[in-house]
């Protein structure tokens, strides 16, 4: 009789959650995180690495952001993007209703396994638990895979600016997304 020894599951672990603290390493890993997305062109706004202190107070501060929720996706365990949830400052009751996605990217070696959609469903969820309907967001024309991952999980694009950003001094347009949520 043969047998056929079995191979160990080798699949890494992925999971998105909403970091309310950091501990352990999750303040490291999520700078090196910003650094490689920041570095692949795709770090939601800042074109350079900054120095590892301003990255680190960024990090420490955004968790203090009233009506601001952060969801880290991880791999293997490791922090390798992040999405946030902004809500209306109470002072905006027309808008109430609204919130917006941002800051959303993933290191470009956590690419491939799913954690970008999960990152959006997981800020659409919390969007949702907070009673919003609408969820908007605004990205850049070369960010090309993040623009792949809102429009594959039903997001609108209804504007372009065209001197939305600028980049080694050129114009890149951005372009202006929603998605009507849906609470059932």
């Amino acid at each position: 009789m043969n047998v056929t020894p079995q191979m160990p599951d080798l699949a890494p672990t992925t999971e998105v959650n909403e970091l309310t603290e950091f501990r352990g390493p999750d303040l490291y890993d999520l700078c090196d995180a910003t650094e490689s997305a920041i570095e692949a062109g795709g770090g939601f706004g800042w074109l350079r690495v900054p120095e590892r202190e301003i990255m680190e107070n960024h990090w420490r501060g955004t968790l203090l952001v009233p009506g601001r929720q952060i969801f880290v996706a991880r791999l293997d365990g490791t922090i390798c993007g992040s999405a946030q949830l902004h809500c209306q400052p109470r002072n905006n009751e027309a808008q109430a209703h609204s919130g917006q996605l941002s800051s959303f990217f993933l290191a470009p070696w956590a690419r491939g396994h799913g954690l970008a959609a999960q990152m959006v469903k997981a800020v659409e969820k919390a969007a949702i638990d907070r009673g919003l309907s609408v969820l908007n967001l605004d990205v850049r024309e070369t960010q090309k895979q993040a623009i792949r991952v809102y429009e594959q999980v039903g997001f609108t694009r209804w504007g372009t600016q065209h001197t939305y950003a600028r980049v080694n001094d050129q114009w890149v347009a951005g372009h202006f997304y929603s998605k009507i949520l849906n609470a059932s």
